[in-house]
């Protein structure tokens, strides 16, 4: 197997790229008019005027050089010549190769993708509900219609992918707005209000809605109504194959629909040992507020005039390498790093001389020494302050160590209360059993996340406890059963219901299924 040429992509990096790319856009601009065929007066006109060339050389060299990369290709041009001399005159039509168009096709995408910032799509997730619905009422059919069961996959698989390719742009573009890459400081604080707001609401449907998405899955799925509905849609589009291929076209088709269906189910539900996508959406989502009010926190820093000690010491070593002479740095060095002599005990060129001549050793004691004599006049002259007894420093070992231990006994606390929260599976609110007060404010708490994402006509929600340490699946009972939970304080009681509570610490996980 040959490799491919890669030669089409050379104008890329040549000088005078950005004339090659305009060139090649004139011919695509003309194809989609389906002029398949233009000179080079053609191409001159068809560039703006501002990045128009001086005159049609400098197009012709551009197309001679495209001619050789292999974008397009030069033909003879015949239908000008009404003399003997024009066949001596160098004159071509250009056209785009294959080559060319598919590598121009190449450089749209990437600048499509590049310049993509994406979105969360919370009308989608409405959809993808409506579209699974509707499925659930086509597969009750005693004899499904395939154009239906067609239109229906397709609509469904078509808002899937827009959800999942904007939400990958819009996380990407998203981290890179909060690494500050190519983004005012005045404008980040002008978007950041409305972008968190933005992400708030989208969770708040992700949590809702995925839930919803999910729990239709699984009953199209538990009542094997999925394979049936698939095969309807991959004969539907195998009906016009030819005959001796329409067993193979079906059979791709099939295929192909089933790796959809799983792409979906596996976006929106979560399996023991692989956490979904709308799962991992959400924990990224939520992640990324606190990444933005920090960054919001030391752009603040930054306009406070604030400085961390690295920006000091660069600036510092900046002005070591402006000072004119070594005297200045020495002085510069002195003040910044306050390493200089007693200024009351100032040695001159006479007690110098003195100690040259009788030098005091080292391991003299200072009673033993001989004084110094200072001048009268520095206590005449000099500066004087009445220093009382120095402040004696507090120690505060006793207090960090009482707050340590507090901290470790509150941290176990939470930690033996999740213990006891944990179901282990869906279990009855009345089987929940006595809790002690720490166990049973944890349990407000999740009751009162899952009980704030509950809408009308509801039967199940799934929600997280604020901290991201606790989930909860709350599904609601119709046999009109009161469960009491009893605490030393007094009993809880209302309707009963289905929980199950899970550790995240625990198990790793950041969200819950869709």
């Amino acid at each position: 197997m040959t490799s491919p040429d890669y030669s089409p992509f050379a104008h890329l990096t040549a000088p005078n790229s950005a004339l090659y790319r305009r060139v090649m856009r004139a011919f695509l601009a003309a194809k989609e008019r389906f002029a398949v065929h233009l000179r080079p007066e053609d191409v001159f006109a068809a560039l703006d005027a501002d990045a128009r060339p001086g005159d049609v050389e400098s197009v012709v060299k551009a197309l001679d050089s495209l001619v050789g990369w292999g974008n397009l290709r030069a033909d003879p041009d015949h239908a000008r010549v009404t003399a003997v001399e024009d066949f001596y005159r160098r004159r071509f039509i250009y056209q785009l190769t294959r080559a060319g168009e598919a590598a121009e096709a190449a450089l749209g995408t990437y600048d499509a993708t590049l310049g993509r910032r994406g979105e969360l799509q919370a009308v989608a997730l409405h959809d993808i509900v409506t579209q699974l619905r509707a499925l659930l009422v086509i597969a009750q059919e005693d004899e499904p219609d395939p154009a239906k069961a067609h239109i229906a996959l397709s609509v469904l698989t078509a808002r899937f992918t827009d959800l999942a390719d904007n939400a990958h742009a819009f996380m990407g573009s998203l981290q890179r707005t909060i690494d500050l890459h190519d983004i005012e400081v005045e404008a980040f604080l002008a978007y950041k209000d409305r972008l968190i707001q933005y992400l708030e609401r989208f969770i708040q449907d992700l949590i809702t809605l995925g839930g919803r998405i999910a729990l239709l899955i699984g009953e199209l799925e538990e009542q094997g109504r999925v394979e049936p509905l698939l095969a309807l849609a991959a004969g539907r589009e195998a009906a016009d194959a030819a005959p001796e291929e329409a067993k193979r076209a079906e059979a791709v088709a099939y295929e192909r629909w089933a790796a959809r269906w799983s792409g979906l189910a596996q976006w929106f539900v979560s399996e023991e040992e692989r956490e979904s996508q709308a799962r991992l959406l959400r924990g990224r989502a939520l992640g990324a507020i606190p990444q933005l009010l920090s960054v919001v926190r030391q752009l603040n820093e930054r306009r406070a005039g604030r400085s961390d000690r690295s920006a000091d010491f660069r600036t510092l070593a900046r002005w070591f390498a402006q000072a004119p002479d070594d005297e200045t740095r020495h002085r510069l060095w002195r003040v910044a790093f306050g390493l200089h002599s007693s200024r009351h005990l100032t040695v001159d060129a006479d007690t110098l001389a003195e100690r040259a001549a009788a030098p005091e050793p080292a391991a003299t004691p200072w009673g033993k020494a001989r004084p110094l004599r200072i001048s009268p006049q520095l206590r005449r002259t000099g500066s004087y302050e009445r220093r009382g007894k120095p402040r004696r420093v507090a120690d505060r070992g006793e207090a960090k160590r009482r707050l340590a231990e507090l901290a470790a006994r509150q941290t176990a606390e939470a930690g033996r209360a999740r213990d006891r929260l944990a179901t282990g599976g869906p279990v009855r609110l009345s089987r929940l059993g006595e809790l002690d007060p720490v166990a049973f404010q944890l349990f407000l708490r999740l009751l009162g996340d899952a009980l704030a994402t509950w809408r009308p006509g509801m039967t199940t929600t799934t929600a997280t406890s604020s901290d991201g340490s606790m989930e909860i699946r709350l599904t609601a009972l119709d046999d009109g059963t009161t469960a009491e939970v009893h605490t030393p304080d007094g009993v809880f009681s209302g309707p009963d219901h289905l929980i199950d509570i899970v550790d995240l610490t625990a198990t790793g996980e950041t969200g819950e299924d869709g």
